[in-house]
């Protein structure tokens, strides 16, 4: 039988760069994912009053809808119910996610080789990149 092998284990060093690593990634993720569920959508811009008077259009056709028909304006109904609610929510507030983004991005940038130019394909404002310390010329 083989001699078993040496049990080893990661030293402190190596655990808190994998502990950093994950915080600035947890960071990174939560702005990039506030800021794609929140940008901005082409075409015109929807109210609160044409989702109301979609919702109402909608109500007097279910009164003599049938089958299928019925069933795809249930489906529009909870649709437009679902968008009104997310209208009333507002915007969140980024502040707090965008300053926890200022203090990481330049360190994932690093870490992950990711150029200043993937950043704002992606939609981060230049303002934010500038404040992280992300440049074009290199982080």
């Amino acid at each position: 039988m083989p001699p078993r092998k040496q049990k080893r284990s990661m030293s402190a060093e190596h655990k808190a760069a994998l502990a950093e690593g994950r915080n600035l990634s947890r960071s990174v993720g939560r702005y990039l994912e506030a800021l794609e569920a929140h940008k901005p959508k082409r075409g015109r811009k929807r109210t609160p009053e044409s989702v109301k008077k979609n919702m109402a259009a909608v109500q007097e056709s279910l009164k003599t809808a049938s089958g299928a028909r019925r069933l795809e304006l249930i489906q529009q109904r909870r649709g437009l119910e679902v968008e009104m609610a997310g209208m009333q929510a507002g915007q969140p507030d980024l502040t707090a996610l965008e300053k926890e983004f200022v203090r990481s991005a330049k360190g994932y940038s690093q870490r992950k080789g990711i150029t200043y130019g993937a950043w704002r394909e992606f939609g981060v404002p230049a303002e934010v990149l500038r404040k992280a310390g992300i440049s074009r010329g290199g982080v």
